[in-house]
């Protein structure tokens, strides 16, 4: 029997730092199991699966799914703000800078 394994990526990342590890997997593997085998969980205490999203090239998967050959897993840090709520507040920032005035052509 030959040994068919699967290649694919693991990435997290920081501001500061950001880790892509290939990785050979058996092919089943889920993307929770492939996460441990990198040995991310351990490097980066602060990572739990139970409150972290995971993906694959941007889109959310289901942890427990299992892996295809070429698969980026990604593992998403919480947002520490609502992206609309921080347009908002730069728009309302920039509308007190510029004032509101517009203008006239004579």
């Amino acid at each position: 029997m030959t040994d068919r394994r699967v290649a694919i990526e693991v990435a997290y990342a920081l501001p500061e730092e950001q880790v892509m590890l290939t990785l050979d997997v058996e092919p089943g593997t889920t993307l929770q199991q492939a996460i441990e085998y990198s040995g991310l969980l351990k490097r980066f205490p602060e990572i739990d699966l139970r409150t972290h999203c995971v993906g694959v090239f941007g889109r959310w998967r289901n942890p427990g799914g299992p892996v295809s050959a070429g698969d980026r897993i990604e593992i998403y840090r919480p947002l520490l703000t609502d992206p609309k709520d921080a347009r908002r507040r730069r728009a309302a920032q920039a509308q007190k800078t510029t004032g509101s005035r517009k203008s006239r052509s004579a």
